[in-house]
C-alpha cells in the first residue's frame, strides 16, 4: 500500500500538466464553438457547414491529428521567421481544442433547433430585438443542452490527452506509456487511474453546474466553477513560479531510450542542471525536436540518421559512417556530437531459437527460402523505414503475413507463437533470455546502428553539460547494455528505468560530475 501511495504522489506532477492542458483545450474549444453556436442560430448555412467540419476533424485519430500539427508549427515556424514551440504543450493544446469542438456544437445548435416556436414568436411579439432574444429567452433554455454537451467534451479531453506524450507533453500519458513499454503494469494502471478519477471528479464538478443552470441556481454554479477554478490555479502554480534554466532530455518509446535518458539525467543533476523528460517520441519527431531545441539531448541511432535523416542507401564501415554523420550534423542544423557509447542497436531478424533450428535458418538468405509459410512481426515504425526497403532489395522476402506491434508486444507475440520472425533489436537483452536466434545479414543490407549522444544546437556551447555527459562517450558496450535493458524487460523482479540506469553508471565507473 504505501508503494501504490509513493507512485501516486509520484505522478502528482502529470497530473497537474494533464488538467492544465485539458482544462486549456477546453477553453480553446469553447472560445471557437460558442461564436459559432450564436452565428448558426441566425445563419443555418453556419450550422451545417461548422458541423461539417467539426464532424470531419472527429474522424482523424486523435494520434494522427497531434503528430499533424508538428509539421504544420514547424512549417509556421519557417514561413514567419520566428521560432513557434512545435513540440510539448502548443500542438496538445490545438488538437484537443478541435477534438472538444463537436460535442459543445452540436448540442448547441441542437438545442436552438428544438426550440418551441411559440415561445419564440411571443418573445417577437413582445417586442424584443434579435440580441434581447438571445440571451434573454434562447440563451437561457439552451443552456442546459449545451452544458452536456461541455460534459462530454471535457471526458473526452482529459482521455485523449494521455496521448500528448506522443508530442512531449507532459500528461497522464506518460506514466501509461512508459510502463506499456517496459510492462511495469503497475505504472499503466496508476496513470489510467488517476485519468479516470480526474475525468469522473471534473464531469461531477460540471454536473452541479449544469444542475445550477437547468434550475437557475446560483450556488451549485459557484461551487462547481469554485473549485475548478482553484483545482487549475493549484496546477498552474509551479509553472508561475520562477524556476531554474531546464535540460530536456528526450526519449524514444521503448526499455532502452527510458534507461539512457535516466543516466543523462542523473549526470545532469549530479552537474547542477535541472532536468524534465520528453519521453516516448517517435524518431520522426524527436531529431526535428532537437534541432528546434524543443529537445536539449538524446541518443540518436547512426543507422536511424543515415537512412532517414540523411536519406543515404549506401553501407560505410564505422570510421567513415560516424564522421560523415557528425560533419552533416554540424552543417545542416548545429546538433553537436557528444560521441559513440560504445555499442551498436541494430534491428536484426530473429526467430525462436527452436524454430530456426528445425527449419535450418541461420541467415537472412536462409529465411527468404521459407518467408511465404511464415509470419512477421515488426516495432511501430519497421515497415516504413527504409530499412526494410533495403532488405526487400537485397533478399526476396515475401512474409505470409505482417504485423506491426509496440516493441513489448512484438516479443510477447513471438513468445505466444502469433508470429514466426520479428525485427529484434541486437541490444535487448530478451534475445538471450528467450533463447532466440539473431539471424546473420550477409549481403549487409542492415547499416550499423551505433548509439550517438546528441546535443541540441542550443546547447551545443555548454562547457558545462557536455563536460558531465562526455565522460559516458565508449563506456558502455553491448554486453552491459542488454543487462540493463533484461533489468527493466525481464518478466519477474522487474527494475524501473532509474533503476537500470543506476546499475549502468556504477558499471561503467564513471565519476559523478
Amino acid at each position: 500500500m504505501a508503494d501504490v501511495a509513493a507512485l501516486l504522489v509520484d505522478l502528482i506532477p502529470d497530473l497537474a500538466a494533464h488538467l492544465l492542458l485539458a482544462a486549456a483545450a477546453m477553453l480553446l474549444g469553447l472560445a471557437i464553438a460558442l461564436p459559432l453556436i450564436l452565428l448558426s442560430a441566425r445563419t443555418p448555412s453556419v450550422a451545417r457547414i461548422s458541423l461539417a467540419l467539426a464532424g470531419i476533424i472527429q474522424t482523424i485519430p486523435a494520434l494522427a491529428l497531434l503528430a499533424l500539427f508538428y509539421p504544420v508549427l514547424l512549417w509556421l515556424s519557417t514561413l514567419v521567421g520566428r521560432a513557434i514551440p512545435a513540440l510539448g504543450f502548443l500542438p496538445a493544446l490545438l488538437a484537443l481544442s478541435l477534438y472538444a469542438v463537436l460535442p459543445v456544437l452540436r448540442n448547441g445548435v441542437t438545442g436552438l433547433k428544438s426550440l418551441d416556436p411559440a415561445i419564440l414568436e411571443a418573445a417577437d411579439g413582445v417586442g424584443m430585438t434579435a440580441r434581447q432574444k438571445l440571451w434573454w429567452v434562447e440563451a437561457p433554455l439552451v443552456a442546459p443542452i449545451l452544458m452536456a454537451g461541455i460534459r462530454t467534451a471535457m471526458v473526452w479531453t482529459i482521455g485523449a490527452a494521455t496521448l500528448s506524450t506522443t508530442v512531449g507533453q507532459q500528461s497522464l500519458g506518460d506514466p501509461i506509456f512508459a510502463g506499456l513499454q517496459t510492462q511495469n503494469w503497475s505504472l499503466v494502471l496508476a496513470g489510467c487511474l488517476l485519468a479516470a478519477m480526474l475525468a469522473l471528479a471534473v464531469d461531477m464538478l460540471l454536473a452541479l453546474v449544469e444542475r445550477g443552470v437547468t434550475n437557475r441556481e446560483p450556488v451549485p454554479i459557484a461551487i462547481g466553477v469554485g473549485v475548478l477554478a482553484v483545482a487549475v490555479a493549484t496546477a498552474l502554480a509551479p509553472v508561475v513560479v520562477a524556476r531554474p534554466v531546464t535540460i530536456t532530455v528526450g526519449a524514444k518509446n521503448f526499455s532502452e531510450q527510458y534507461i539512457l535518458a535516466q543516466l543523462i539525467g542523473s549526470r545532469l543533476e549530479g552537474a547542477g542542471f535541472s532536468v524534465r523528460y520528453r519521453t516516448g517520441l517517435g524518431s520522426a519527431v524527436i531529431y526535428r525536436a532537437l534541432r528546434s531545441d524543443d529537445v536539449d539531448v538524446y541518443v540518436e541511432y547512426a543507422g536511424t540518421l543515415w537512412t532517414n535523416e540523411m536519406r543515404r542507401s549506401d553501407t560505410l564501415p564505422p570510421s567513415r559512417m560516424i564522421p560523415a554523420i557528425d560533419h552533416w550534423l554540424r552543417d545542416t542544423g548545429g546538433v553537436r556530437l557528444v560521441g559513440q557509447l560504445g555499442f551498436e542497436n541494430a534491428y536484426a531478424f530473429a526467430m525462436r531459437g527452436a524454430d530456426a533450428r528445425h527449419l535450418h535458418i541461420g541467415s537472412i538468405e536462409d529465411l527468404a527460402k521459407v518467408a511465404p509459410s511464415l509470419k512477421l512481426g515488426t516495432d511501430l515504425e519497421f515497415l516504413e523505414k527504409p530499412e526494410w526497403r533495403a532488405v526487400k532489395q537485397a533478399y526476396p522476402l515475401v512474409f505470409k503475413s505482417t504485423r506491426a506491434y509496440s516493441p513489448t508486444f512484438m516479443y510477447k507475440a513471438l513468445q505466444g507463437g502469433d508470429v514466426d520472425v520479428i525485427s529484434a533489436f541486437s541490444s535487448d537483452g530478451r534475445i538471450a533470455a528467450d533463447g532466440l536466434r539473431v539471424l546473420t545479414d550477409p549481403r549487409g543490407a542492415m547499416p550499423r546502428y551505433d548509439a550517438l549522444l546528441l546535443v541540441a544546437p542550443g546547447q551545443a556551447r555548454n562547457a558545462r553539460l557536455i563536460g558531465a555527459l562526455s565522460p559516458l562517450a565508449d563506456r558502455i558496450d553491448i554486453q552491459l547494455m542488454r543487462r540493463a535493458n533484461y533489468l527493466v524487460d525481464r518478466s519477474v523482479d522487474k527494475r524501473t528505468p532509474a533503476a537500470a540506469a543506476h546499475f549502468l553508471s556504477k558499471a561503467v565507473n564513471v565519476e559523478a560530475p
